[in-house]
Order: C-alpha cells, then sequence, then structure tokens
C-alpha cells in the first residue's frame, strides 16, 4: 500500500525561485516508489507574482495545494498553517530556494520506512553562507544550548521529516509566539540525522535581514529558558555585596585615615554603571512580559485567506 506523504513549502515573494523549486522537486518525489504526494504550498502574503504561480501549478497539477495567508504573518505561521493542512502519514519541510537539496529527501523517506519518526537534515558544509552568518549561527546555537533546558541541533534547520504522530503533538502545543525549531526539539521523539551540504540559492534573494535574524534568536532565547532574566538577579546580587564591601572600606577609612573629599568621578561611573544595568534588566522583563501579554490575547497564529 502506497504512503501519503505531505510537503509542506513556506512561499513570501519567490516568484524567481517558483520554476527552479518546480524542475528540481517533481523528479525526486516521482522516483520515490510507493508514495502518494501532495505539496503544501503556503504563500505567506507574497507582493510580487508568487500567488498567481502557484495557483497556476494547482491547476496543472492536482498534487499541488496553495494557502494564501491573508498577509505577511512570518515563516513560523507559514509553517504552522502548512502543518495544520497536511493530510499525509509523513510531512516534509522544505524551503524553495533549494538551498535544502531535494535529493535528500529519498533517504529521508527511507530513514522514516526504517522506523524513524523525526529524520533531520544536518548542514554539514555552509560555505555558501556569508563568514558572518556562519559564525553567528554557531554562536545562536552554543549560546542557546547553554542556556535552554532543550537542546537545539547544531547546524539544522527547517528541513526535515515528521511522522504523524509528530505533527499532531506540534498541533497540541496552544502559544502563539513560535519558535519552531525550538518546538520541534522539544516534543522529542526517535530521531535520525542525515548530513548534506547546503546549496547557494537558486533564485531571488534571502528574506532575513540581521534585524529579523537579531528578533528570530531572542524569540529563542526568551521562549525556552528563563536565564536571561535571571542572569539580572545574579548581576544584582553581586553589585549588592560589592557595595557592602565598598561601604565597609568606606567605614574603615573614614575611621583610621579621616573624611577625604569625595570624587566625582567615581560616583558618576557608579551611578552610570548601575542605571545602565537597571534598563537592561527593565527591557530584559519587558521581553518576556510582551510575551505574555501576546498569549493572552489569544489571536489565532495566522490568518487564511483562501485555500486553492
Amino acid at each position: 500500500m502506497a504512503s501519503q506523504l505531505s510537503l509542506i513549502v513556506p512561499f513570501y515573494n519567490e516568484e524567481a525561485a517558483i520554476g527552479h523549486f518546480v524542475k528540481s522537486i517533481l523528479p525526486v518525489i516521482d522516483g520515490i516508489a510507493e508514495t502518494d504526494w501532495e505539496i503544501v504550498c503556503v504563500d505567506d502574503g507574497s507582493s510580487d507574482a508568487t500567488l498567481r504561480e502557484l495557483v497556476r501549478l494547482s491547476e496543472t497539477d492536482r498534487r499541488f495545494r496553495v494557502l494564501e495567508l491573508s498577509r505577511n504573518f512570518g515563516k513560523e505561521a507559514a509553517l504552522t498553517a502548512g502543518l495544520d493542512a497536511a493530510t499525509g502519514d509523513a510531512v516534509i519541510i522544505i524551503d524553495a530556494d533549494l538551498q535544502d537539496p531535494p535529493d535528500v529527501i529519498p533517504r529521508m523517506v527511507q530513514a522514516w520506512r526504517e522506523g524513524a519518526e523525526v529524520v533531520l537534515g544536518k548542514r554539514v558544509d555552509r560555505s555558501s553562507d556569508s563568514m558572518l552568518k556562519r559564525k553567528t549561527a554557531a554562536w545562536f546555537y552554543s549560546l542557546h544550548n547553554r542556556l535552554a533546558h532543550i537542546r537545539i541541533p547544531e547546524n539544522v534547520g527547517d528541513f526535515r521529516l515528521m511522522d504523524r504522530c509528530v505533527v499532531e503533538a506540534l498541533g497540541r502545543l496552544p502559544e502563539r509566539q513560535r519558535f519552531m525549531k525550538g518546538l520541534f526539539a522539544w516534543v522529542g521523539f526517535r530521531t535520525v540525522t542525515i548530513d548534506y551540504v547546503r546549496a547557494p540559492r537558486a533564485a531571488g534573494t534571502t528574506k532575513f535581514s540581521g534585524y529579523s535574524l537579531w528578533n528570530f534568536a531572542l524569540e529563542g532565547f526568551t521562549s525556552f529558558s528563563s536565564a536571561p532574566i535571571r542572569l539580572w538577579t545574579y548581576l544584582g546580587t553581586i553589585g549588592a555585596f560589592l557595595a557592602i564591601l565598598y561601604a565597609i572600606f568606606i567605614v574603615f577609612r573614614t575611621i583610621f585615615w579621616g573624611n577625604s573629599v569625595p570624587g566625582y568621578a567615581s560616583l558618576f561611573v557608579a551611578i552610570i554603571f548601575f542605571s545602565s544595568v537597571q534598563i537592561i534588566s527593565i527591557g530584559m522583563l519587558g521581553e518576556y512580559i510582551g510575551r505574555i501579554y501576546m498569549e493572552t490575547k489569544q489571536r489565532p497564529i495566522y490568518v487564511l485567506r483562501r485555500k486553492y
């Protein structure tokens, strides 16, 4: 009996990449024996001709299903929409830019058929990325895995296969502020890793700026660890201890050598330092409170405008 598999592909202004993607993906999935496929394409509020091209595909090939979101909700929301709509016994997430090579998919399917419930694609060669992006990614994984209770596999993105039981477990997670890499790791299940070389983009340009990547990293830290906010408790304790030691020093100096003229420079530095620490700690508190505020609104993760 043939397996029903779902391919989930988020699109945001990827008009130039669609043709390359279709030409690359169809021969791969057609070559996997005993499988029926659906390709769930999620248009995340594109402003170019991406939606029109995807709809045309759905009219010529019935395996293509298109979800049109009402606006740009972000990749995490687009992935959630795709997972909610997918009906396969297993789902595979892949980007349209082909940096994650489709020829890895048959190996993923084979590992799933051998009993794996999650099959991760791990980038063993990221030379197609800039040096800055490789370094910042390495710093993020290292710092996150030191601070968070849930470890995220290094150099593993969204490219993965998940069994139906994993998809259903993800569907039971209610949070609106979603850091999908962390959620994927949190649910667990039997996992196999497949190495691959990350390729250059097939067409178009990346939609992630440095600022959006920073916000993405901040989302990861605050979603799965309270260590950033706990840090300021430790820093405040250390500061109070040093202040007590300095007060004892002042008392003894006054007793034995008298009261000298106070130094304005040291006072200025102390005030600026502790004021800055307070402002930073308030900002960190604000990050967590802001996420609590967004969760209490109970807004949907995405709004679906139409299905094709």
